[in-house]
């Protein structure tokens, strides 16, 4: 744990957790609040970008409120995941990140987080948040604000395209098309790493919303629908054609999404289906903006509407909260159209600003993301499928999908025990 005081000391305790109180000297600016007392924030924005932004946005808040001594403690992602119920329960913080949709679910109906419908009820944020405002309601209320989210799609190699005579494709014959080229040049289509599972999730949500539609696949997430049905099978049997061709990298299952950058780096693999933040290691690997380009996941089921992941990052204040006055004003201020701007920008997270009145920062990925989520994405944004389905299936079931990736011939067994795992988990 690394702890700052703005003007003087250094100490370093240990690990996992890094505390950093952030105070801004100065004269009070006239414009300046009243806000005072203590607000601590728990961040689990742990990678260098994303750590680094949030702190300097905390500064900048401090800067408008000097009487308020603010306390930032940023904890590894994941050991964030484990710690959460237990500091919001005990010792709780003013403000902590987390996640939208099902992922706050347990938080909120355990009576963990507080309601800020009110806020929602101020312009500034209701109407300037309102892409977001559903993935945010629960009963009626919303829990929490969106600061980012990004896309998902095809990140690919241009110039492999260009060198085998590939265009984008839009449709399902198009892509396996195309794949069956990029095999036949000895490579893969697709790198993937499956080792923590999630990626596995991202292909299921694209091929179950393109196949079944969104509506479907939040009613699957919600535990309505059974594995066995036969439009799930569809779902798996259209992954499998993909799997049967050679289209994904050998022993996926050992690599992290890290791990499995430099099959597409070096040109092993022509492309890969990831969040928008994949661009930056991309880029930093070597790879220019002339070799690296995007296109939208193609239509499989063309009487489906185009539906999108686009995970959404949120703040939200601890029902246990101590300062809950100064922790609604940083909600104010974190999803304000210019702090919107200026975090999601290219230096910072290089994600899209939900608040409809903030610029999109001009960089060639977030252009075409922010245009597909306003524009090509009529059928519904997904949160992505650990944060629509309930933990433990959401668990139960990636196990699932690594599994079928490696073994795609025992489909029916593993269908059978997402079903069984279904009838337990959402009694």
């Amino acid at each position: 744990m690394h702890s700052t005081n703005r003007a003087t000391k250094k100490a370093t305790l240990a690990a996992l957790a890094t505390t950093v109180s952030l105070a801004v000297s100065g004269a009070m600016p006239a414009w300046a609040s009243d806000l005072s007392g203590d607000l601590k924030i728990f961040l689990d924005t742990s990678n260098p970008a994303p750590r680094a932004t949030m702190e300097a946005m905390i500064e900048r808040f401090g800067a408008q409120h000097p009487d308020l001594n603010i306390e930032t403690t940023v904890i590894d992602r994941e050991a964030y995941k484990t710690q959460i119920r237990n500091f919001l329960t005990a010792n709780a913080p003013d403000v902590a990140t987390w996640y939208a949709a099902n992922r706050m679910r347990p938080y909120v109906e355990a009576g963990l987080f507080e309601d800020v419908s009110d806020l929602y009820a101020e312009p500034a944020v209701g109407e300037a948040l309102a892409s977001t405002k559903g993935a945010l309601t629960i009963d009626g209320k919303q829990w929490g604000v969106a600061y980012t989210y990004y896309q998902w799609g095809v990140y690919y190699r241009k110039d492999i395209f260009a060198e085998l005579g590939l265009s984008e494709p839009t449709t399902w014959d198009e892509e396996k098309a195309n794949c069956a080229k990029i095999v036949e040049s000895g490579r893969a289509c697709y790198t993937i790493g499956t080792k923590y599972l999630w990626t596995a999730g991202g292909w299921f949500d694209y091929l179950n919303m393109r196949t079944n539609g969104f509506d479907f696949h939040m009613a699957l997430a919600g535990g309505e629908v059974s594995w066995e049905d036969e439009r799930v099978k569809q779902t798996f049997l259209n992954w499998k054609e993909l799997i049967d061709m050679g289209a994904f990298i050998d022993n996926h299952q050992t690599y992290s999404w890290q791990e499995a950058l430099p099959f597409m780096v070096n040109g092993d693999a022509a492309a890969y289906l990831m969040g928008n933040f994949a661009v930056a290691p991309l880029r930093d690997a070597g790879l220019s903006d002339d070799q690296l380009d995007f296109y939208q996941f193609v239509s499989i089921n063309p009487d489906v509407e185009l539906s999108e992941d686009a995970p959404t990052d949120t703040f939200h204040i601890p029902a246990n909260a101590q300062n809950k006055e100064a922790a609604r004003e940083f909600l104010r201020f974190a999803t304000s159209a210019e702090e919107q701007t200026i975090i999601n920008n290219g230096q910072n997270l290089g994600q899209l600003p939900v608040n409809a009145g903030s610029s999109v920062d001009d960089d060639k990925f977030l252009q075409q993301g922010f245009k597909m989520l306003s524009t090509n994405s009529t059928g519904g944004v997904a949160q992505f499928w650990d944060r629509d389905a309930p933990a433990e299936m959401a668990k139960a079931s990636m196990e699932g999908f690594q599994e079928f990736m490696v073994k795609p011939g025992e489909l029916d067994r593993i269908l059978a025990k997402l079903e069984r795992a279904r009838g337990r988990i959402y009694k």
